[in-house]
């Protein structure tokens, strides 16, 4: 019948000479049982948190470094004296039946090889020379200063036998053998998918199949779910195209739309690329002048890209605001500053007062605007009403600066009387005493009871 007892893994004779060492020389049998098994729990629980210590560092050798490691997150204190990058030799020594003695093999080295070995050059004599590390706070350009890139690139350097020769690279420093990759790899089908994109959405061409293949390429990255790893290559398109073709409308608008495509694809994470998004939008909606052709319908269509930039930077500014707290801020107070501006021709007034309704929404216009319309009616409206009045640019003006005043009686309040006609005599002089005459007139001409209440009531926030 086998005995219930465990077997014992780990020889009680080794417990038995530590023992002895230190001076217990008559060791029972339950006692030396009991010290070997707590031996054998203890030396197991150091190679099992040895081996989790390997897997973290995806290795498949266990090192000295792996048993250290464990020691010291078992608060044990560790070992001296066997840290070491190389394999350890073991030898197996016997000093009698069935006790084998194990132990480290010293590298033998030939002494006749070592004789003739070639000695290691002289190291030149050591001396000192005074330099100065900087005059008045500034570090003076000598070859013994190091400038701030030298001496990041150091910070960069490979440190150590077993470093990294990738941080060469990064360093800048290609001269090595092993010069890694470093730049973004991409499929060569999304290569082609993003060329073609590209010469569908640029080719202005009236023909119906290239109107098909246009509206096709922005449908495919509004819907596509694979176009992660273009996200950045799309946004640095559309900055250059935006920045380098301010006088070709067409490529203005198919860069907004391209942009409103990436935000409108529900599946790509552009958090982090909200500020570059609004860059394009913005420069679109505040350029002093977009493209190069005049006439009527030229202008209606740069006015018809300011109202599309503004609509991309207001879902902008309110979809990535969670995660950018400080973007429509910016983007308000840009508008703002803009808008305030009396040297900034008419159609960027426009552009400036829809971003700020749309980034902004109505209260930015009742906080904002209302106290300040009394005195752009005087300095910029009036002026430019003498000059250009009738023109296409003062109407635009005049009307998107009515459009945003408007967007007040959108606000839920309710109607006073629940009459909603024609203001009486003295709200109307209120009015355009308080938001000048210009826009005040075209706001009683609305023949708005709300709106106009909620305009005069804005006077208590001054």
């Amino acid at each position: 019948m086998a005995s219930d007892t465990p077997r014992l893994l780990w020889n009680s004779e080794n417990v038995k000479d530590v023992a002895e060492s230190v001076g217990i020389g008559s060791l029972q049998d339950d006692a030396l049982k009991a010290l070997t098994q707590d031996v054998e729990y203890r030396v197991g629980q150091v190679i099992v948190e040895a081996l989790r210590m390997m897997r973290s560092a995806r290795r498949t050798t266990l090192t000295v470094n792996d048993i250290s490691l464990a020691l010291r997150a078992l608060d044990v204190e560790p070992l001296y004296g066997y840290d070491s990058t190389r394999p350890l030799r073991y030898g197996e020594a016997s000093l009698g039946p069935g006790q084998p003695l194990f132990y480290i093999e010293d590298e033998e080295i030939d002494f006749e090889k070592l004789i003739n070995a070639p000695l290691p050059k002289v190291p030149r004599d050591a001396n000192f020379t005074a330099h100065w590390l900087a005059i008045e706070g500034v570090q003076p350009s000598i070859p013994q200063n190091p400038t701030s890139v030298d001496s990041r690139a150091q910070d960069l350097l490979p440190k150590g036998p077993g470093a990294n020769p990738a941080l060469t690279a990064l360093a800048g420093n290609d001269s090595g053998p092993n010069k890694p990759s470093v730049k973004h790899i991409v499929s060569k089908e999304l290569i082609l998918y993003f060329d073609k994109i590209q010469a569908a959405i640029l080719d202005d061409s009236p023909d119906e199949e290239v109107v098909r293949l246009r509206q096709a390429a922005l449908g495919s990255v509004r819907d596509d779910p694979g176009l992660h790893q273009l996200v950045p290559y799309f946004i640095n398109f559309i900055m250059d195209r935006v920045t380098h073709h301010l006088d070709d409308t067409f490529t203005l608008k198919q860069m907004m739309e391209l942009t409103h495509a990436l935000i409108e694809n529900k599946t790509l994470f552009l958090d982090p690329y909200a500020s570059p998004l609004s860059a394009p939008a913005l420069t679109c909606l505040l350029a002093r002048k977009l493209g190069t052709d005049e006439g009527v319908d030229a202008l209606k269509e740069q006015f018809e890209l300011r109202q599309l930039a503004a609509s991309l930077v207001g879902r902008i500014a309110r979809k990535y605001a969670a995660s950018n707290t400080l973007l429509r801020p910016k983007i308000t107070r840009t508008c703002l500053k803009y808008f305030l501006d009396p040297t900034k021709p008419p159609a960027v007034l426009y552009g400036a007062i829809h971003g700020l309704l749309e980034a902004g929404g109505p209260e930015s216009i009742r906080v904002l605007i209302l106290r300040n319309l009394k005195s752009f009616d005087i300095g910029i409206l009036r002026p430019l009403k003498e000059k250009s009045d009738g023109t296409l640019d003062y109407e635009m003006l005049v009307q998107g600066i009515v459009q945003a005043v408007a967007s007040l009686a959108e606000r839920n309040e309710p109607a006073v009387n629940g009459i909603n006609g024609a203001s009486p005599e003295s709200e109307a002089a209120e009015l355009k005493d308080f938001i000048g005459p210009i826009i005040g007139e075209k706001i009683v001409a609305l023949g708005n009871r709300r709106l106009i209440t909620a305009i005069l009531d804005a006077r208590a926030l001054e």
